[in-house]
Order: structure tokens, then C-alpha cells, then sequence
């Protein structure tokens, strides 16, 4: 019975010790990143206030949709910020 108690314990670590890990890799900066967002994939609302939830955009890559990035990373994707998407809408 001890041993069978030093095996779970010793599982019962290893499998806490991938899950620390994971959340680690999920704590890395995100932003958001605007024009990048395929039809059905934006994360949140959108900037014209045409609907309020994740997935309910309609076009490809509309420059008020927008899905979290990596930071640092939008522009290598050619987004654009919240301001350029902005911008970008009054034009």
C-alpha cells in the first residue's frame, strides 16, 4: 500500500508540474490586433459596434475585426493598431 501511495504522489507531481508549465506559456503579452481576422474568427466586438462577441464577424479581414496576437507580432501579420484601424474606418 506505501508504494502504491509513493507512485501516486510521485504522478500526481509530475502531472501538476506540466499544468504550471502550460499556464506559464499562456501568461506571455498578447495584443490586439486589428485587419487580421478571418470571417467566424475574431476574438471580442468589433470597433463599429456591429456585434459584441467572439465569431460573429462576416468578412475576411475587415479593419474593425480583431483577434490577440502575440505582442509584437501584428504588424509581421500586417494588422494594425486600434488608432490605424480607426483611421483606417474613417477614410
Amino acid at each position: 500500500m506505501n508504494h502504491r501511495l509513493v507512485v501516486s504522489s510521485a504522478l500526481a507531481s509530475m502531472l501538476a508540474l506540466g499544468l504550471a508549465g502550460q499556464s506559464a506559456a499562456q501568461d506571455k503579452p498578447k495584443e490586439k490586433c486589428y485587419g487580421i481576422a478571418k470571417a467566424g474568427q475574431n476574438d471580442c466586438a468589433n470597433l463599429s459596434g456591429t456585434h459584441s462577441c467572439a465569431g460573429q464577424n462576416k468578412t475576411d479581414n475587415g479593419a474593425d475585426e480583431w483577434k490577440y496576437v502575440a505582442a509584437g507580432t501584428c504588424k509581421d501579420m500586417k494588422g494594425m493598431t486600434a488608432d490605424e484601424a480607426k483611421a483606417k474606418m474613417k477614410k
